[in-house]
């Protein structure tokens, strides 16, 4: 009896290890979908080295971004980037297939043997669809030693990523096969169970995904701040400067002056913005004292909606209002008051005050959203109890409903602090005119600036990384101050 159960314990351990490995590969296989450099259906020099297989497999137009003209000449045959296109796409639904296997791993033995089926679908389906990548780059090679000529035109490449990918799928496929055999059958009656905790791991999971897509794969360019780079152009070590672009905002005297004024002005917007940044949550505490529930939803709804508005449309609307021919002018010549209309927008005095005013005007209902949903929260006890007491309603926002509300609004206050560097672009491009480019332009803007227009991608990216790293000081250092004056930290 000892030895079946260390048997078993030892098939346990084996198939526990075996699922560790398996997961670590299906993360790797999802993954690398979105990595340019790793593609492999960049089997021509013609195709964007900057596309990843997930493009490859789901933009057409993309992929034969570039292709045209050899597309055209027969130099590379259509049916060979289809192929590429094809396989490529199988290619990204085998690994979605083996990532949802892989979600299902964490259940039951019943989802555990549905995830291998899963899983093992996956790894195969990838594994040949890669070999139609294969057979697609051997096609373009057959025609280059068929016509030797055309070498340069077809620029035929062997993609690291086609060995890569294949072994990486065959191997999800012949783990999965290992986990269902150490895996144990199922009770015909058993049901299919995930517990609560994977459940709540699994709901995280999608936006974990989006998370590391949108805010973690995108530091793989800092590398940029090193290189001489221009868009288009290619990373090698000829190009390397080091430090360069760093100490080069501050060896240029006019460099440096510019960016001490756009951090002036990025530091007096958002501070602006910070010492009001409590009007939220005090129209919040107005607006829930509303009893009339049809007034409260017209102004809820009249105050959320400019949120949804773009800063084009926003400027527009400015200009409408205070633009020489606007409403403001036109009633004041006919008061009188002016002998002409005056274009307001193209003043440049109180910039900072009307930035801050707009954005207030547009987001101040929707960041009451939030302290709305904090109000619905808190135990109506408190207030039954202070209605006893005799407290009006006054009494009752500054007692109650206030002190409850603190904790969110110190939340938001650390949040706000740790991006102080981060106005945003939209709102300041828009409403950027020659008069006022000297109080109005902020670090994103100048980061747009000079990495668009002027063309230093570098010093760009150097600005964007410091910016990152002074953000996340800021955010350590404000939960330090919150846990002193407070005696809570918020992260």
């Amino acid at each position: 009896m000892p030895a079946i159960e260390t048997q078993m314990t030892k098939k346990e351990l084996v198939n526990k290890i075996v699922y560790i490995a398996l997961r670590v590969l299906i993360v790797l296989y999802v993954v690398l979908l979105f990595l340019p450099g790793i593609n492999p259906a960049r089997i021509t020099s013609k195709i964007n080295r900057n596309l990843s297989l997930f493009t490859s497999g789901f933009f057409y137009k993309s992929l034969t971004d570039g292709l045209g003209r050899s597309m055209q000449k027969g130099w590379i045959p259509t049916s060979t980037i289809r192929l590429t296109f094809i396989a490529s796409m199988i290619c990204c639904l085998g690994a979605l297939c083996a990532g949802a296997g892989g979600c299902l791993s964490v259940g039951n033995n019943k989802l555990k043997r549905i995830g291998n089926f899963l899983t093992f679908g996956g790894g195969l389906v990838g594994a040949v669809s890669i070999f139609g990548i294969r057979m697609a780059q051997n096609q373009l090679q057959a025609l280059v030693d068929a016509n030797p000529d055309w070498a340069d035109k077809t620029s035929v490449l062997n993609p690291f990523g086609i060995t890569f990918f294949m072994t990486l799928a065959s191997a999800v496929a012949l783990l999965s096969i290992v986990t269902f055999a150490t895996t144990p059958a199922p009770a015909k009656d058993e049901k299919a169970h995930i517990e609560p905790k994977f459940q709540l791991f699994l709901m995280f999971l999608p936006f974990a995904v989006l998370l590391f897509v949108f805010a973690y794969l995108p530091l793989w360019g800092w590398r940029y701040a090193f290189f001489d780079y221009s868009a288009g152009g290619t990373l090698s070590m000829d190009k390397f400067r080091g430090l360069y672009w760093f100490t080069y905002l501050f060896k240029n005297a006019a460099t440096a002056k510019h960016i001490g004024r756009v951090m002036l002005n990025t530091l007096a917007m958002s501070g602006i913005g910070i010492a009001f940044s409590w009007l939220p949550m005090v129209f919040a505490i107005f607006l829930s004292e509303v009893k009339n529930p049809h007034v409260k939803r017209i102004v809820q709804t009249c105050t959320t909606v400019p949120n949804f508005i773009s800063w084009v449309l926003v400027y527009a609307v400015a200009f409408a209002i205070f633009s020489s021919d606007g409403f403001v002018s036109s009633l004041m010549m006919q008061q009188g008051i002016w002998d002409k209309g005056k274009n307001m927008l193209m003043s440049g005095e109180h910039t900072w005050l009307k930035m801050w005013a707009w954005g207030t005007w547009k987001g101040l209902g929707w960041s009451a959203i939030i302290y709305l949903s904090a109000i619905s929260g808190i135990d109506q006890q408190l207030y039954e109890a202070a209605t006893v007491d005799g407290a009006g309603r006054f009494q009752k926002m500054w007692h109650i409903t206030l002190p409850e509300l603190i904790p969110t609004y110190c939340v938001l206050l650390t949040l706000s602090i740790a991006g102080i560097l981060s106005n945003g672009m939209e709102q300041y491009l828009v409403f950027e005119n020659p008069q006022n480019t000297a109080a109005i332009e902020v670090l994103d803007l100048y980061v747009y600036k000079i990495g668009i227009n002027g063309g230093l991608i570098p010093l760009s990216t150097v600005v964007g990384m410091l910016k990152s790293i002074i953000s996340v000081v800021l955010l350590f250092l404000a939960n330090n101050i919150s846990k002193l004056v407070r005696g809570q930290s918020v992260v």
